[in-house]
């Protein structure tokens, strides 16, 4: 299995023959080293409605006809514009054919702000647990630290966690750092930072407020981890 990282909240998955790509936000992501016209995945997985994690989503499944995993609600809202869609909830777990997806609860919001200042709501925000070639990965979307954190961690052997770091609208550091206790992966990668000044943040701080036994990992755009 390959795992990479591509700037924001952006991760891309190679499993069982398949591309699966996680929040994909390419154009207006001046962090990404992607190019939305020149990705191909087989499986798009969205955590929540917001525009920096649904992204290109609909052009790129529509260009390839990738199958979109998302929470019910996004998932209605995506197959309205002509997408393959697999509507699944938080505690819901699916066998696909390229492994098991799970959703767990993250705490944010999960929304569509349109041109005419109307709100379409899009459903509760989640994290993915992804369990494929005896691995699991832990992309926590966008959330707030909370103590349930700690079940997934014991519930779950997590090889690779993606944590938010960029706090104001998610986790920070500090509470990001607690949750990598909690989840109990072999290896967390810091994620959704640095894309916009609200979000500026020092990842290697982060690393720095780990404890000993806990293994970080700051992943530049386009690095790769093999499990």
């Amino acid at each position: 299995m390959k795992v990479s990282y591509h700037g924001h909240s952006v991760v891309k998955v190679i499993t069982e023959g398949k591309t699966i790509l996680i929040d994909p936000f390419i154009t207006g992501n001046e962090l990404t080293d992607l190019k939305a016209e020149n990705e191909n995945p087989d499986v798009i997985i969205l955590t929540h409605g917001h525009s920096d994690h649904v992204g290109d989503t609909v052009e790129i499944a529509k260009r390839c006809d990738s199958l979109v995993i998302a929470p019910n609600e996004l998932a209605t809202y995506i197959g309205w514009q002509g997408v393959n869609t697999h509507p699944m909830h938080i505690g819901g777990a699916y066998e696909f054919d390229f492994g098991k997806v799970k959703f767990t609860p993250a705490f944010h919001g999960s929304a569509i702000f349109t041109d005419d200042q109307q709100i379409i709501y899009l459903g509760m925000p989640a994290g993915v647990l992804l369990m494929a070639e005896g691995k699991t990965i832990y992309h926590a979307g966008d959330t707030a630290l909370y103590s349930d954190m700690k079940l997934i961690g014991e519930r779950n052997a997590i090889d690779l966690a993606f944590l938010p770091i960029g706090d104001n609208f998610t986790m920070g550091p500090e509470d990001a750092a607690l949750a990598a206790e909690f989840v109990q992966a072999k290896t967390v990668v810091p994620i959704h930072y640095n894309t916009f000044p609200p979000i500026k943040q020092d990842p290697q701080r982060f690393i720095e407020l780990l404890k000993e036994n806990i293994n970080g990992k700051v992943m530049n755009p386009g690095d790769l981890i093999e499990l």
